[in-house]
């Protein structure tokens, strides 16, 4: 079974900003709770074909993979993909301005779980959209607190 969730914030900050910021990955760990760290396999900037190791905790596992970006169009979106482990995935982020000085930010996790990820499909569905949430409410706090 397929999980693909998809949740959105409004940030009222202006697009360049919260696009600049979170299309940096190096500041994960800054704003996703579960993401512990993030090491640069490729040089900085974020380009496609970017790659980087990170490591995760979700569900009482410690996940570590590498993603790939495999699109980057600036101010508008950044996908990335990971084939590694028991939950494939491509995390996008994708950002529309909201007016002069505000953001729509839409973060997207699908992928394919196999083995026993595959039948706790639905579980992961779940807590990913209220990790995702509280991620996205960290993010807007975080950007909005530096005005």
């Amino acid at each position: 079974m397929a999980v693909d969730v998809m949740t959105e914030t409004l940030i009222d900050r202006p697009l360049q900003e919260v696009a600049e910021y979170v299309g940096d990955p190096s500041h994960a760990p800054e704003w996703y709770s579960n993401i512990e760290s993030v090491k640069w396999l490729t040089s900085p900037p974020v380009a496609v074909g970017s790659r980087m190791d990170f490591v995760a905790h979700f569900l009482g596992r410690r996940l570590a993979y590498t993603y790939e970006v495999v699109e980057l169009v600036p101010l508008e979106r950044l996908v990335m993909r990971t084939a590694q482990g028991p939950f494939p995935m491509e995390t996008s982020y994708q950002w529309t301005a909201a007016g002069e000085a505000a953001t729509r930010m839409t973060l997207r996790n699908r992928g394919e779980p196999s083995g026993f990820a595959g039948v706790a499909a639905p579980l992961m569905s779940a807590a990913m959209r209220r990790a995702n949430q509280k991620d996205l409410a960290r993010l807007k706090s975080l950007l909005e607190s530096r005005a």
